[in-house]
């Protein structure tokens, strides 16, 4: 009897610790999401704080100050009704996992492949988690719907010029899922149109993997963006949604 109730009250006790440690794992991983929630909407408030005095627009948006917080800020993207409002950094390996204020972060921040030159580049690569509450990149699994993508057809990018943001607007051309396997569209490697073939194939390529028909294109010469974040119903699934400036 006596080893019964050892075991008993062993197994109760066990039960008791592992929902103990659920519940601090839990409860750790709330509060670090709120912190890196927290941190992102401190740095929208310092790119638009400038700015309000000086604009009647809400779009304004003035980088100089988060540049010189961390100069590896190269710049800032914007979907007007989604929550993808975020800066882009330089060095994908380092901000995979860390903040503007480089600190750890599951979250990450944007980035822009390390062979795009944000200036220079055919097609501006910008890399972002898929978070399941919704930050990030993950509304770009949105595109998925038509209607979705008929609410959300531009994407704003804003870039430094010396001391000056400057704002581009690109048009959703193409809206996919691939994966990054053997036989997946390789749309990561397009960065710089080597010809007037090599640009068209690579948009091509977008058009037959497109969810649905935009009924719009880029042309030769065309600068494009391609937004890119994790899917999952694919093994190593990407979700792509690529624009041409306009």
């Amino acid at each position: 009897m006596k080893v019964r109730k050892f075991i008993r009250v062993f197994f109760f006790l066990l039960l008791v610790a592992i929902i103990v440690a659920s519940s601090i794992y839990i409860l750790s991983n709330l509060m670090q999401e709120k912190k890196q929630q927290n941190d992102f909407e401190e740095i929208q408030e310092i790119v638009e704080d400038n700015t309000k005095e000086e604009s009647n627009s809400e779009d304004s948006i003035d980088l100089y100050n988060l540049y010189l917080l961390n100069s590896d800020v190269v710049g800032w993207i914007r979907i007007e009704g989604t929550n993808i409002n975020y800066p882009v950094m330089q060095n994908s390996e380092y901000y995979l996992r860390r903040n503007i204020y480089k600190e750890y972060s599951t979250y990450g921040t944007p980035f822009l492949a390390d062979y795009c030159n944000i200036n220079l580049s055919d097609n501006l690569i910008i890399y972002g988690h898929h978070i399941k509450s919704g930050m990030m990149f993950a509304d770009l699994d949105k595109y998925k719907s038509y209607d979705y993508y008929l609410n959300h057809k531009t994407i704003k990018l804003y870039k430094l010029q010396g001391t000056e943001t400057i704002e581009e607007e690109y048009k959703i051309i193409s809206c996919f899922k691939t994966t990054v396997n053997k036989g997946g569209f390789k749309y990561y490697n397009f960065f710089n149109a080597t010809s007037e073939a090599d640009y068209n194939s690579f948009l091509e390529q977008c058009r037959e993997l497109s969810f649905y028909n935009t009924e719009d294109t880029a042309k030769y010469r065309d600068k494009l963006i391609t937004l890119s974040t994790c899917e999952y119903s694919l093994n190593n699934g990407r979700m792509v949604v690529v624009a041409k400036k306009i």
